[in-house]
C-alpha cells in the first residue's frame, strides 16, 4: 500500500529551528532547559522535531535526539517559527 502514496509523505518530516526557539516552546512534562543543556544543547544550536515530537541537536558530524515535545507541540513550533513541514 506504501507504494501508492505520495513520494513526500514517505520520508520523515521535521521543522528546523534553534535552542532559543525550541526553550522557548517548553511546557510542563517537556525536557527541562537544564535537562537540554545538559546534553548540549545552548540558545544557537541547531535543532529539528519530527511530526512525532522527537527533538534531535546538530552536531558536528550527525543528529542526536535529545528529547521529546508532547501534546499541542506542533501548534507551538509552527507559530513560534512560521515554518512548515519538509
Amino acid at each position: 500500500m506504501s507504494r501508492f502514496l505520495p513520494e513526500s509523505s514517505k520520508k520523515t518530516q521535521f521543522i528546523e529551528t534553534t535552542g532559543r526557539v525550541l526553550l522557548r516552546i517548553l511546557t510542563d512534562g517537556e525536557p527541562s532547559p537544564e535537562e537540554l543543556a545538559r546534553v548540549g544543547l545552548r540558545e544557537d544550536s541547531i535543532v529539528r522535531i519530527n511530526r512525532q515530537g522527537d527533538i534531535e541537536l546538530r552536531r558536528r558530524d550527525r543528529w542526536d535526539v535529545i528529547g521529546g515535545l508532547l501534546g499541542d507541540f506542533e501548534h507551538r513550533l509552527r507559530r513560534e517559527t512560521g515554518l512548515d513541514w519538509v
